[in-house]
């Protein structure tokens, strides 16, 4: 079918050989592991855990980690990441993605900061699906203001002591450990550390919440009673945490574009089979003028944004850190989003309303695109300062 998922992505110059045969392993997993099961899942509110080390042993939770650790990264680049986006947007349920990748945003920081100790100690078990990990960064009176967190550790001896609470955890139900934005110094940035929490310490609680989308990945908030944390978990330098986070929002934030890029094919794929054999009026959807406009503007835009989502990846692979572009391109790709979710649930009608299809789960999750790892608004005016305004 010209318009389906794989017609609906340009020729791309950066995709070779390694790409497609990677495509091609995972498709396969997808297809027999993950895609039969979404439409349970979701409506469950959760991912069995067994289903987690199905996806480590075949390696998909390690992919483009250390070998060091259970992971692979050998040849391993930027655009190997969009293709996991892409193959995993196929199901059509982002909380099944959402659950089974949150150690994405989760593992980073502890690789890139923490110590030998915590390294060997965190990722092999995260890295099988044998445990979970969680960033915990949002309070309830501090979102994308990082700065203004309240959750304070006070050391005392070897020990931190951690009051405060987080809001809006993804994997804060399930999660083993967190990957926590805490104060440890005064006010602003320069006050923020990164600890690591682990699920059964004292005083340590959490309660679920429930939300419009993501259904099959849970969300919590945690609470933090004298939590007492061993000095060794902190991760990086005391004081220091906020440049790390920061570093971390920069790769969630093009992960996520790649997701909500692939997540608009979905939805033109589905429009686009529904308007062909769907006949109203005397001939088929797709041959009324107003149709074939909204399904030619839903390719215009995804492939607008597949390009920009390419170029920035690309600045990335080379070692820039082009924060403007990497916010702008987050709103172009949840933009998108929004538009083909809208204009497939259109063409799809009342069919398209209806649960247990890949566009209805899509349009419910539209909004935790548009907001999570960094909101339009935040995102316009972060790159609004970075140009110089």
């Amino acid at each position: 079918m010209p318009l389906g998922f794989d017609a609906l992505r340009p020729p791309s110059p950066f995709l070779g050989d390694t790409h497609r045969q990677w495509r091609d392993a995972l498709r396969k997993f997808v297809e027999r592991e993950l895609m039969p099961f979404a439409t349970a899942w979701d409506e469950a509110g959760a991912v069995p855990r067994d289903v987690f080390l199905k996806a480590g042993a075949f390696g998909l939770l390690g992919a483009g980690y250390p070998e060091a650790y259970g992971g692979w990264r050998e040849g391993y680049d930027r655009f190997h990441g969009i293709v996991t986006s892409e193959e995993l947007a196929r199901i059509g349920a982002g909380g099944v993605t959402a659950a089974l990748m949150v150690h994405g945003i989760g593992l980073p920081p502890i690789l890139a900061r923490g110590s030998d100790e915590m390294k060997a100690r965190i990722a092999p078990a995260v890295l099988k699906g044998e445990k979970q990990i969680s960033l915990a960064i949002t309070e309830p009176d501090a979102g994308s203001d990082v700065a203004s967190i309240t959750t304070r550790a006070e050391k005392r001896g070897d020990v931190y002591v951690v009051n405060g609470a987080k809001t809006y955890i993804t994997g804060g139900m399930t999660s083993h450990f967190f990957t926590t934005a805490v104060r440890t110094g005064g006010d602003g940035a320069g006050g923020v550390s990164l600890l690591l929490i682990e699920a059964e310490a004292k005083g340590f609680t959490r309660t679920p919440l429930k939300k419009q989308g993501w259904w099959a990945s849970d969300t919590a908030s945690l609470f933090f009673d004298d939590v007492e944390v061993p000095a060794a978990n902190l991760i990086g330098a005391e004081d220091q945490g906020f440049a790390g986070i920061m570093a971390n929002f920069n790769g969630e934030r093009l992960g996520m574009a790649s997701g909500a890029t692939a997540l608009s094919r979905v939805c033109i794929e589905e429009a686009a089979a529904w308007a062909q054999q769907r006949k109203t009026f005397g001939k088929r959807l797709a041959d009324h003028q107003v149709i074939r406009h909204k399904i030619a503007q839903m390719v215009q835009r995804v492939n607008a944004t597949t390009a920009y989502l390419e170029h920035c990846a690309w600045r990335v692979q080379n070692g820039e850190t082009p924060v403007a572009d990497l916010c702008l391109l987050k709103v172009q790709a949840t933009e998108t989003l929004e538009f083909c979710a809208r204009e497939a649930m259109q063409i799809l009608g009342g069919g398209g309303y209806m649960r247990g299809g890949r566009v209805e789960r899509i349009y419910r999750e539209v909004r935790v695109n548009a907001i999570g790892g960094g909101s339009e608004e935040i995102m316009r005016d972060l790159a609004a300062r970075q140009l110089g305004l």
